[in-house]
């Protein structure tokens, strides 16, 4: 794998993804992996110099853990997604609308640039049923919770040798 550039790593800081614990070091190799393949695969991505922090919400259902993102603007081509332990990291990029050569901002609130979020996900998740949809500016993951086993009385059959 190719070594993370500065600013990916002051990034993966920022974002509070690398702590000393091997579990925070995977999660930061896994999120360079995934930035380091939308750099290679999406036109444009690799020569972004900004960074954005799209917002999200963490929603809590009977039957599962859902995550809502806002990204307007962002295609689902541009996101990449994966699960490792009880962590999901969501990765993307938000490319700028090309505008007119002549033409200047009086004001520019949006936000363009590459992203990654680490999301600690609460509680026994299905990680193999997980699904995420990205449609009107949205993506919502949801992940199915497994079924409660702790206290229930499991009989376990002896065999006769």
């Amino acid at each position: 794998m190719a070594p993370a550039t500065p600013r990916t790593q002051t990034a993966l800081y920022d974002w509070g993804i690398v702590t000393p614990n091997q579990d925070a070091l995977d999660l930061a190799d896994d999120a360079r992996r995934l930035l380091l393949e939308l750099d290679a695969e999406i036109p444009g991505v690799a020569a972004l110099k900004a960074e954005c922090r799209p917002p999200l919400d963490v929603l809590e259902t009977a039957t599962s853990l859902e995550v809502v993102m806002d990204l307007p603007g962002v295609p689902a081509e541009c996101l990449r997604l994966a699960i490792r332990r009880n962590t999901m990291v969501i990765v993307g990029a938000k490319l700028a609308a090309q505008s007119e050569a002549d033409s200047r901002f009086h004001l520019a609130e949006r936000s363009y640039g590459r992203f990654a979020r680490a999301v600690r996900l609460a509680g026994a998740i299905d990680a193999t049923h997980a699904r995420a949809i990205a449609t009107a500016g949205e993506l919502r993951v949801t992940l199915p919770r497994l079924e409660e086993r702790r206290g229930v009385l499991f009989m376990v059959p002896v065999e006769r040798a």
